[in-house]
């Protein structure tokens, strides 16, 4: 809070101008100034007087003197204790009085005794006058315009609004001061249920502080003046009952306030109270007051009802808190669990008697909260053993609490269990769509409930329809189940079902099932049949779907394994598991193809291995993305473009850049990687060049190296591209290796540690070639069931 302003009669901030006393405005001025301050000294002198005025009276009823001498008795002890009478009034008013005003100025002047005394009356006094206008105030916005003026705007208040609160929960302004009329206006009445900064107030029995009003999204009378000041909202509120709320506005943020502020604040809202207690729920409409009724009349209400009711009146302490309820009555529906009589309840207090409501389902708290409120309080099946003899020692309960006037109405009905349990079978029943029936086969009598009616689509007034007349309302395609069930139930007396599609009057199909059972006499004969019908349409046609995508799945899944079959024909027609060797002399090659494990995984993967016109040999592996009937296509397509560009004797760049072409423009635009290779078999010279794809892997004395990287964009990615060329020597013993990823490539490691195995297990080299490349598809750690092409050469 900020300090009051002491700027002087023009108000906080105002700047003194100095007026020209000679000229017809300055006298004027002075003349209005003038009198302004000759009305706030009578004002100030009239609360004054009221205070002195009550406390002659006391000092003639505790000095058993005159008025006369009592007034100087107050002047000679004011003179004694160097204070004004005023003062010294407050002192003695405050002694008698011993109330919560005297408790708060007694802590705040404990509080500033060891500090200067602040300019201006003190806040004994301040407080004494406020409470004074508020009890002299026919009105609520008189008190709060007396205790804006008095006491709050010492505080660096600016507005005050004190709310009504009415049974049904909503608000009513009953007096503002500091805000504007059309403000005023606007937040006149308050629905219930809508969430206000004077809601939490009276929600929140310690107040509702807040440090600024941009902290929180409620609304509030007056926000968009001070959206960043503080406010207050305490509830305010007499033995025990809450009749509103005191909210107080701050232009600026508001900070922790010491605890001699935060308790005069709740002797405002106290003070607020009593004047609330007087202020109907219609005040400002323009209607007359509602008359409550009193306790008498709600014992009447109270003996007329079908269900047990207590009617309880509020017990105060010595400090008019509320503490307990007392029993003021009790219908004759109630029974004690104790069985006590009721003229024994009656009068006696309700934890005293019942001490179990104190915890149980917190039902005196909800007591104590629609007796402060005015809120009704309901409730379904909460549990009530503290008032009800009940075996097991759990009673269900629908719990009904309001307040009429002063005194509490509390009532409950008892839930019947089998009402309950042929309730739930009610609405099983009709969630079910499960009708029941009942035939008496000796009388002819034929028991319906509800639901079958509307399963047959008849009238609840039209007869029941005959267990032997079921095939005149069913399809006629049904007959013979119908009459095999009849036939299982009447003659073979024995339980049984079936399913039909019944033909209702309004024409619609039903399909339902049926289940009975034949009920026998102590003779053992039939003599009556009970039973059921379940409407099972919905489940019918669910499982006629289900039918129809089962074998939509089905051809489906035939189809797919019939693409796979060609696909994988396809690609071994092309890609055989081995090669017949080449004849090149001084060099062994050989080729190795692993076909997917699983066939919708069958992909692109190819290889070549074929000598030139030229006597070059073409060496190359690739792999096209994707997998299914569209790569191993693509893949036949580059694979026999490649094998024709080499016949143009041009270099495996120049092979790659064309093939890139092809890819890009020819084949609806796929991608894919490769390796190309020409071997020269007269100088041992392996050039190649690569799109994308893992470099060969040289053997050389019991070591394996990877080939150098060449630069080379994979195939298809853009419709030129140029990729570079290395030459490659080989010696006498050397193997050279060419692979797609599918024989390296796991789903837990990096490409660096598969290859690096691959490395490792081609160190080893057996006595053929065609044992090596057994060996590495044998070690293989690929767990990604790809295909996998591998290539390999050897010099002779």
């Amino acid at each position: 809070m900020r300090a009051p302003d002491s700027a002087g009669p023009h108000g906080p901030g105002d700047a003194e101008v100095p007026l020209d006393a000679s000229s017809p405005v300055g006298r004027l001025a002075a003349t209005v100034e003038r009198l302004r301050r000759e009305v706030v000294a009578a004002q100030a002198e009239a609360e004054g007087r009221a205070l002195i005025e009550l406390a002659k009276g006391i000092l003639v009823e505790r000095l058993r003197c005159g008025p006369a001498q009592a007034a100087r008795q107050l002047t000679e002890l004011a003179e004694q204790a160097k204070v004004t009478p005023l003062e010294f009034a407050v002192e003695v008013i405050n002694q008698a009085a011993r109330d919560k005003m005297s408790e708060v100025t007694e802590a705040f002047l404990a509080a500033t005794s060891s500090t200067a005394e602040p300019a201006g009356e003190s806040p004994a006094v301040r407080l004494r006058a406020a409470e004074s206008g508020a009890l002299a105030a026919d009105d609520a916005q008189a008190v709060a315009d007396s205790l804006l003026e008095q006491a709050l705007r010492p505080l660096g208040a600016v507005a005050v609004a004190i709310w009504a609160a009415a049974p049904d929960g909503s608000l009513t302004l009953a007096g503002s001061a500091g805000f504007s009329a059309v403000e005023a206006a606007r937040w006149r009445y308050v629905p219930p249920d809508v969430a206000t900064v004077a809601r939490r107030g009276l929600t929140e029995r310690a107040g509702y502080w807040i440090t600024s009003l941009a902290h929180t999204g409620l609304p509030s009378i007056g926000r968009h003046h001070h959206p960043d000041g503080g406010r207050v909202a305490l509830p305010a509120g007499t033995g025990g009952r809450l009749h509103g709320v005191l909210e107080i506005a701050w232009p600026d943020p508001l900070g922790p306030q010491p605890q001699r502020i935060v308790r005069q604040v709740e002797a405002l809202a106290e003070l607020c109270a009593h004047t609330l207690e007087t202020y109907t729920q219609l005040a400002g409409t323009g209607q007359e007051p509602r008359l409550l009724p009193d306790a008498a009349e709600l014992m009447d209400l109270a003996d007329g009802l079908h269900d047990p009711a207590l009617v309880l009146v509020p017990h105060l302490d010595d400090l008019g808190h509320l503490v307990d309820f007392r029993i003021q009555h009790v219908n004759d529906r109630f029974l004690d669990p104790a069985g006590r009589p009721r003229a024994v309840v009656n009068g006696a207090l309700l934890l005293e008697t019942y001490p179990m409501a104190a915890g149980e389902s917190e039902l005196f708290q909800r007591l104590e909260r629609v007796y402060a409120t005015g809120e009704p309080f309901r409730a379904q099946r909460m549990n009530l053993t503290a008032l009800v003899d009940q075996v097991p020692l759990s009673a269900v309960a629908d719990i009904s609490v309001s307040r009429h006037g002063s005194s509490v109405l509390l009532l409950w009905r008892i839930e019947d269990e089998a009402a309950r349990l042929a309730s739930l079978l009610q609405h099983a029943q009709r969630l079910g769509r499960i009708g029941g029936f009942e035939e008496n086969l000796l009388t002819g009598e034929i028991t319906w409930n509800g639901q079958l009616f509307d399963l047959y689509g008849r009238s609840p007034s039209s007869p029941p329809v005959p267990l032997e007349e079921l095939p005149a309302h069913a399809h006629p395609d049904d007959t013979g189940a119908i009459r095999r069930f009849l036939r299982t139930l009447l003659h073979r007396r024995r339980s049984a079902s079936t399913a039909f599609r019944l033909q209702r009057p309004d024409g619609v199909t039903r399909h339902i099932r049926v289940v009975a059972e034949p009920v026998l006499d102590t003779d053992g004969r039939l003599f009556a049949v009970r039973g059921a019908y379940q409407d099972i349409s919905a489940q019918h046609w669910t499982e006629v779907a289900l039918a129809a995508t089962r074998d939509q799945l089905a051809h489906t899944e035939q189809q797919a394994t019939e693409r796979n079959r060609l696909t994988l024909q396809l690609q071994h027609a092309i890609m055989p598991p081995t090669q017949a060797p080449l004849k090149v002399p001084d060099l062994q090659v050989a080729v190795r193809y692993r076909p997917a494990e699983t066939e919708q995984l069958v992909g692109g993967d190819w290889y070549d291995a074929v000598v030139l016109p030229s006597g070059m040999v073409l060496l190359c592996v690739g792999d096209v993305a994707g997998h299914g009937i569209e790569a191993a296509t693509s893949m036949v397509v580059l694979r026999n473009a490649l094998r024709g560009l080499a016949v143009t004797g041009a270099g495996p760049g120049q092979l790659l850049a064309w093939l890139n072409m092809v890819a890009h423009h020819l084949t609806g635009a796929v991608t894919a990687t490769a390796v190309c290779g020409l071997y020269d078999p007269a100088r041992h010279t392996l050039r190649w060049a690569r799109a994308g794809h893992l470099p060969p892997v040289l053997v050389r004395a019991a070591e394996a190296t990877p080939l150098p990287l060449v630069k080379g964009l994979l195939l298809g990615a853009v419709p030129e591209a140029v990729y570079e060329e290395r030459e490659v020597q080989l010696a006498a013993g050397d193997t050279l290796l060419m692979y797609t990823d599918g024989l390296i490539e796991r789903r837990d490691r990096s490409v660096e540690e598969s290859l690096s195995h691959l490395l490792t297990t081609a160190r080893t080299v057996p006595r053929t070639l065609d044992q090596q490349l057994d060996r590495l598809l044998t070690y293989s750690r690929s767990d990604t069931d790809d295909d996998t092409c591998l290539v390999g050469i050897r010099v002779g």
